[in-house]
């Protein structure tokens, strides 16, 4: 598909550099519009978690320092939005909402083709793991997680990961608008894995007119981290700009207890990915 409209959410400053090169680069690419989100907690809802004792001013004292914060945060955030609309000749806006960060994208990104966050960063939780599970889990749109130096290009050298999956399956038919326009096409499927062999997807895509290449590669221990560094190793080697894949395709209390290839992926890829649950 062709992504028409696309949501970028911006979490904060460190991140947020990277997400608009990623965002602007998409969104370039398939003429689309693109709107940059940011969303700013309401200093009320952490009331129930200030504790017992405190004075009504110590708790007032708490709520107007996190209002500032907020505010101040946003106003950073507008400004590295503004830089980089004034970059790109892209139809793009700015919009700023109040609340839960997660409730409020998972609701935004139903209405957009396409969700744009930071790949987590892992000392600081930013984004937070709450939000990137809502844009996957409860958007029913494919989340694209902008790694800490996006390439030049985005799209143009593709890596496919293949389980034979329904969530790589959706991944798959969400991507066909990246991969009608790669420029290189390869179906990565780790040996260890006991899933439908990568050429069935390989025909597939040839009969909607994309030649792709079909690989093998070796993981190590089946199901867990060791596929994802083994993906992503991979995908590293054929120089690969995207990779493409479905996410928590086991339960995620078994990613959670034994690691789980969406689970590295999210901590670790140092290239744009497309997931899709």
């Amino acid at each position: 598909m062709d992504f028409r409209t696309i949501l970028a959410c911006l979490t904060d400053v460190e991140t947020a550099s990277a997400t608009l090169d990623a965002a602007f680069l998409v969104a370039g690419d398939f003429k689309a519009r693109l709107d940059v989100m940011h969303v700013r907690p309401d200093p009320a809802g952490s009331v129930p978690l200030i504790g017992e004792g405190m004075s009504g001013a110590m708790v007032e004292e708490m709520l107007a320092a996190a209002d500032r914060h907020g505010l101040e945060l946003g106003r950073a955030l507008r400004a590295k939005y503004d830089e980089a609309a004034g970059r790109n000749q892209v139809a793009s806006a700015w919009r700023e909402e109040v609340g839960r960060e997660d409730d409020i994208v998972a609701a935004a990104g139903r209405l957009t083709d396409l969700v744009i966050l930071a790949r987590p960063r892992a000392d600081r939780d930013l984004p937070s793991p709450v939000t990137v599970n809502a844009a996957i889990l409860d958007t029913g749109r494919p989340l694209l997680l902008a790694p800490p130096d996006p390439p030049a290009h985005i799209g143009r050298n593709v890596a496919v990961f293949w389980n034979g999956s329904p969530q790589a399956a959706r991944a798959v038919a969400f991507a066909l608008g990246f991969l009608s326009r790669a420029e290189r096409v390869t179906v990565l499927a780790a040996r260890e894995e006991q899933s439908p062999p990568p050429e069935g997807l390989v025909d597939y895509l040839r009969r909607h007119d994309i030649s792709a290449a079909a690989r093998l590669f070796t993981a190590g221990a089946p199901g867990g981290g060791d596929v994802g560094r083994g993906l992503l190793a991979d995908a590293g080697s054929e120089g690969a700009d995207l990779v493409v894949m479905g996410a928590y395709t086991h339960s995620r209390l078994r990613q959670l207890i034994l690691g789980g290839v969406t689970r590295h992926v999210l901590g670790a890829a140092t290239i744009p990915v497309l997931l899709c649950r």
